[in-house]
């Protein structure tokens, strides 16, 4: 066996691994049930089976262009650390607008504090009016100027 050949094997693991993790952690976003619980699908099933495809593009580019490829590196460290810092602030935002869960997943409740968790939902920002209404607008105005 030459070295060419361990390191295409290892190209091609790297890439059915990658594969199938990202494959089950799409498949958890469609299976699980309530918001917390998909939150897990991408933070740790894709985030692993793209981290397996870049190291797998950087050992292959490595290998066949004769000179080191970082740039798939830094792309996975940057994704190892920002995907769950993402699902971290996701899950935090999720307790403060009190989303519903499911109760009868296993383990226990956790203890929140007062400042984890809002008192009531966030304010949703008020919808824009429809450009077309100009003589509510006109009369808007020249109540404002007290008119």
């Amino acid at each position: 066996m030459n070295l060419s050949f361990m390191i295409e094997a290892l190209i091609s693991v790297l890439l059915v691994l990658g594969g199938f993790f990202a494959f089950t952690g799409s498949l958890g976003m469609l299976m699980f049930k309530d918001f917390f619980m998909r939150l897990h699908g991408p933070t740790k099933g894709t985030t692993l089976g793209i981290g397996c495809v870049l190291i797998a593009s950087m050992v292959y580019f490595t290998l066949y262009q004769q000179e080191p490829h970082f740039q798939e590196l830094l792309i996975t460290l940057f994704l190892f650390i920002t995907a769950p810092v993402t699902g971290h602030i996701l899950a935090k935002t999720g307790l403060h607008m009190h989303l519903k869960y499911i109760t009868g997943t296993q383990g226990l409740q956790p203890e929140l504090k007062d400042e984890d968790v809002g008192q009531s939902r966030v304010a949703r920002p008020a919808r824009p009016k429809r450009p077309g209404d100009i003589k509510a607008r006109r009369k808007q105005l020249l109540k404002s100027r007290g008119r």
